[in-house]
């Protein structure tokens, strides 16, 4: 029976499509999406959303209807994963990101490897950039058992995007809970300014202010790597672009992120400063999950066969949005402690997913 969710709900936007797919063909339940994206200024599937509901389906080999841009409603009918190689491409500098959030977990359980090339935009606004996925969320899932890897083999900014992902994972058995309430101490903050087609002198300054914002609020150990990106490199982008990206460590092994992007006529200093002071108030939390994390870890600890529970250091619509598709779809069971905007504590006691049941 085909289940019906409400693409408005909560946040409205496309958070609701890319989790209520990945987590249908993950237990291969049809489900019907309608009033896509209703909340945002342009309703209805983009590049990115096309993409991802379209990569699925391959993998799955599903049946889909309404899959066009623009269209608010889609039914979707998955079968399988059974792995492979596949590309993926959206035409366009729609987010690469955005695209895996989809991808993994349905890669997770497949009954072969997987081999995926996705590209696209690489560092979006509104959007985690593939750096966050690769340091962030990689290696979170990593210790609930997920076996992959996600590499960058090109950077790509708006307007055209060109950007490549490649990423890579081997099927899994089930997923286990994970808990990540304390944060300990910072043992050291890292990160990378970036650029491409830019002079050296902008991701210098961003690096500089990051850092300096950084050590004047207490945390001395800092180090900032410089990647300045020119034509002649395999890596860099087909249109200029430049941003930072700050990681903190923590005793406890688990890591926060913060990043920024430059725009046209926003000084280099200006992006470092918000990135790292981004990073100064979440660490004032003492939480161990960022506010990006915590959304994109709801749809493994659905899945997971046990309790898992995660302290927030911000509780965001999207996070709240993607706990009540999974409860929807999944009928994974979650608790939260905490008010939207504030940190917070979720519970979540996973479906206990295993491959091929």
């Amino acid at each position: 029976m085909t289940l019906e969710v409400d693409g408005s709900w909560g946040e409205g936007g496309g958070q609701i499509l890319r989790i209520g797919v990945a987590l249908s063909a993950v237990i291969d339940r049809p489900i019907r999406i309608y009033d896509i994206r209703a909340k945002r200024p342009s309703p209805g599937l983009r590049p990115q959303h096309e993409t991802a509901v379209r990569a699925v389906a391959q993998i799955t080999n599903a049946e889909v209807k309404g899959l066009e841009i623009g269209s608010s409603e889609i039914e979707f009918s998955p079968n399988r994963a059974k792995g492979g190689k596949f590309l993926f491409d959206t035409g366009t500098a729609a987010s690469t990101s955005l695209i895996l959030q989809s991808l993994m977990p349905t890669m997770t359980f497949a009954s072969k490897p997987f081999q995926t090339e996705i590209r696209g935009g690489t560092n979006n606004p509104w959007a985690p950039t593939v750096d966050y996925i690769q340091e962030i969320l990689l290696p979170t899932v990593k210790k609930m058992g997920y076996k992959g890897s996600i590499e960058l083999e090109k950077r790509g900014f708006y307007p055209r995007g060109g950007g490549i992902v490649r990423a890579d994972a081997t099927p899994i058995e089930k997923l286990n809970p994970i808990i990540l309430k304390e944060s300990g101490k910072v043992t050291r903050i890292r990160g990378l300014a970036y650029s491409s087609r830019l002079p050296y002198h902008i991701v210098d300054r961003m690096a500089k202010s990051a850092t300096k914002t950084l050590q004047d609020a207490g945390y001395p150990l800092v180090t900032i790597e410089r990647e300045n990106l020119q034509p002649g490199s395999n890596r860099c982008a087909i249109d200029p672009g430049c941003g930072i990206i700050l990681f903190a460590e923590f005793a406890s092994g688990a890591m926060i992120g913060s990043d920024n992007l430059g725009r046209t006529n926003k000084p280099a200093e200006r992006v470092g400063y918000e990135a790292a002071n981004g990073l100064i108030e979440q660490l004032k939390t003492g939480c161990p999950v960022d506010e990006h994390l915590g959304d994109q870890l709801i749809v493994y600890m659905a899945l997971a066969d046990g309790v898992s529970e995660i302290n927030v250091s911000k509780l965001t619509l999207h996070t709240t949005t993607c706990v009540h598709v999974a409860e929807q779809i999944a009928k994974a069971k979650f608790q939260i402690s905490g008010e939207v905007g504030k940190q917070a504590t979720i519970i979540c006691k996973g479906i206990g997913y295993k491959r091929g049941r």
